[in-house]
């Protein structure tokens, strides 16, 4: 069996004592350092929850203003488009009249032309006409 006998006693007080000591010169100390370091830690995480959500909340302000101005240029887009089309259809009506009405000023001026021509020839024909005959026969008409 064990004996117990004064040196356990005096082990035992000498332990409580040793407990003692390390629970205020180290434990203590050591437990309040940790006790910071979480505080800090907490800190930290609160902080960068509140950075996190201010990051959130300037995306969603940056992609609703970008979306907003992509939809202003396609409109803008659109718009530009649309009055192209029109100034080039204007154009090409405008060319296309040009072009009859030039046409139209050609084949005038080409029918003109014509009527002159036949009328000159056939002044010519006529005159061509009595020369050959007058040489044929030899005489004057």
């Amino acid at each position: 069996m064990i004996d117990i006998d004064f040196a356990f006693l005096i082990q035992a007080i000498n332990f409580g004592i040793l407990l003692l000591v390390l629970n205020i010169l180290l434990y203590k100390p050591i437990r309040k350092v940790l006790a910071e370091r979480q505080a800090e830690i907490a800190g930290a995480q609160a902080r960068t929850a509140e950075v996190d959500r201010d990051v959130q909340e300037k995306m969603a302000l940056y992609e609703a203003r970008l979306s907003e101005v992509k939809a202003q240029a396609a409109a803008e887009r659109e718009a530009l488009r649309k009055a192209a089309q029109a100034e080039e259809s204007e154009l090409l009506d405008k060319a296309r009249k040009e072009a009859t009405d030039s046409l139209a000023a050609i084949k005038e001026r080409m029918a003109k032309e014509a009527a002159d021509a036949k009328v000159l020839l056939q002044g010519q024909a006529q005159l061509l006409s009595l020369e050959i005959c007058e040489k044929v026969l030899g005489r004057s008409l």
